[in-house]
């Protein structure tokens, strides 16, 4: 009978170790992976939200004659403005505008957004708080954005 030699290679257990400790991995790369693409995600929503509330403070600043006509939670009517401020009062632009403002706030960002202006009248200079808020995934509270300024 020859002498046996000595098994050159991997054991199955050696290899089931491996695979194991691979697998544990990999699944930590998933998280990572899906993490990034729900910040990603929060992040558009985010950028979408602030350039939202940048266009509504545009309008009214555009607007100044409107006053707490913008006031409110929308969604606004249709003022009948054909073309612009040329053919139609303050308050009906601020409708319009209302009205285009809540339709892409209803668009671009995740179903039960919306959106919130506050005036203050009292002080000597107008001031309007604009809010937008939509729900994130995981999260109770909506996620917020709010912009205050003065036209």
């Amino acid at each position: 009978m020859a002498a046996r030699r000595g098994q050159a290679g991997f054991t199955l257990v050696e290899v089931l170790v491996a695979l194991v400790v691979m697998s544990v991995g990999m699944l930590g790369i998933a998280a990572l992976y899906l993490e990034g693409l729900r910040a990603g995600r929060t992040a558009l929503y985010r950028t979408t939200a602030i350039t939202l509330a940048a266009d509504m403070a545009d309008r009214i600043r555009a607007n100044r004659n409107a006053g707490l006509a913008y006031a409110g939670t929308g969604p606004g009517a249709d003022g009948g403005c054909v073309n612009g401020a040329a053919d139609c009062t303050a308050e009906e632009l601020a409708a319009d505008d209302w009205l285009d403002w809540s339709t892409r706030l209803a668009t671009q960002l995740p179903e039960g957004a919306a959106g919130e202006i506050i005036v203050d009248a009292a002080a000597p200079v107008a001031t309007y708080t604009i809010t937008v808020a939509w729900p994130e995934i995981g999260q109770e509270e909506p996620a917020t954005y709010t912009l205050t300024m003065q036209p």
